[in-house]
């Protein structure tokens, strides 16, 4: 009977050896899974509208976005510099982090130190920039969000460069700068 189970497993084993053709592909056992139906983006499709390519249902997020609901404004500055405070407590804020990022992203015009004496200003390709400093520019950790996230004057956004954490942690750098200067 041992030998039997023998012969049978060899003739098993052969078999499926033998028939095994490594050029063919295995079998598929649900096709639609694997080979999905090709569309057209623009062509026509069973939407209401008859187009393949579909806006996001309103009033969705995309992944990774935090929307700021501050307005791009005088009233916004204003309101953002009033009420906007930083969620990042003194755990989480890290000055090496907002240096690096400060750097890469600011310190080009603002200056290394936050004087305004960053290297464009120093080649005079942008003229203007003041110190943080300044008794008359009362910045504070809103506004200065605020600025990172719409830009103001000649200073463009920097929403797309820097995300939510990054803005914030670039705030607390440029306070720890504020306050060196008025040392």
């Amino acid at each position: 009977m041992k030998s039997l189970f023998k012969i049978l497993a060899i003739a098993v084993v052969i078999v499926s050896v033998s028939c095994n053709k490594s050029t063919a592909p295995n079998y598929q056992f649900m096709p639609n899974m694997y080979e999905s139906v090709g569309y057209e983006t623009y062509g026509e499709a069973a939407f209401p509208n008859g187009v393949e390519a579909q806006l996001p249902a309103e009033g969705s997020i995309p992944r990774g976005y935090v929307p700021f609901d501050i307005e791009n404004t005088t009233d916004g500055y204003n309101l953002a510099k009033e009420t906007l405070k930083s969620p990042l407590d003194s755990t989480v804020v890290d000055l090496e982090r907002g240096k690096e990022l400060y750097d890469i992203y600011c310190g080009i015009c603002h200056g290394n130190k936050g004087k305004g004496q960053g290297t464009l200003v120093k080649r005079e390709k942008i003229l203007g920039i003041p110190s943080y400093d300044d008794a008359g520019r009362a910045i504070n950790e809103g506004s200065i969000y605020h600025t990172i996230y719409y830009g103001k004057n000649a200073m463009g956004s920097y929403a797309n460069q820097l995300n939510e954490e990054e803005r914030w942690q670039v705030v607390s750098y440029v306070l720890k700068l504020k306050a060196d200067l008025e040392k």
